[in-house]
């Protein structure tokens, strides 16, 4: 951890579902190397909060600036805006709270749990991933999973729940091992 005292620490709250290791790829190691490149600050890391299930509620990025001026604050949110977080994101420092984001984000939840034992031994999640990602073309894209007991979760953000959603739903009616599944708006 950076102990300066004169760096503007900030945390970014992402209204995202993300394994810690997406939550690098898609936002730390991205910002990262922004703010290193332009000199306007680091990552000092990030955190995940976890629901009681296990499932991932939200995730934390932590960012410090080199200067709290205001523009380099606009800065951040620009680079911010240019990543993409989803809707009820937040950015938040000792004397503010900014809400942010413009992607929509929808759960897809496989009931595993109730699969019958011919169709486990066929399932194979890389094929629902592949199709599903492939319908979205450029309407939404995969950032993360989970897998609890009962159902796996994959995590799809985009411009618009609605049409992913619709773009999604003939294959998961028409798919063969998925019988047991629901949609969930998450952002």
């Amino acid at each position: 951890m950076h102990e300066d005292s004169s760096l503007y620490h900030l945390t970014l709250q992402i209204n995202a579902r993300l394994q810690p290791l997406d939550r690098g790829d898609i936002y730390e190691d991205p910002m990262g190397e922004v703010l290193e490149r332009f000199d306007l600050g680091i990552i000092e890391g990030g955190g995940t909060l976890l629901e009681e299930n296990g499932e991932v509620k939200y995730c934390d990025v932590e960012i410090c600036l080199n200067e709290g001026t205001k523009e380099k604050i606009d800065d951040l949110l620009r680079l911010i805006d240019e990543i993409g977080v989803p809707k009820g994101s937040h950015l938040i420092a000792e004397d503010f709270n900014y809400p942010l984001g413009r992607l929509e984000g929808l759960a897809l939840y496989i009931n595993v749990e109730e699969l019958s034992q011919e169709n486990y031994q066929s399932y194979d999640l890389s094929e629902i991933v592949e199709q599903t990602v492939s319908l979205l073309g450029r309407s939404g894209r995969l950032y993360s999973y989970w897998d609890g007991s009962e159902y796996t979760a994959l995590y799809y953000y985009g411009d618009s729940f609605d049409e992913m959603k619709e773009k999604m739903k003939t294959f998961l009616s028409e798919f063969p091992l998925l019988k047991k599944w629901k949609i969930e708006r998450i952002a």
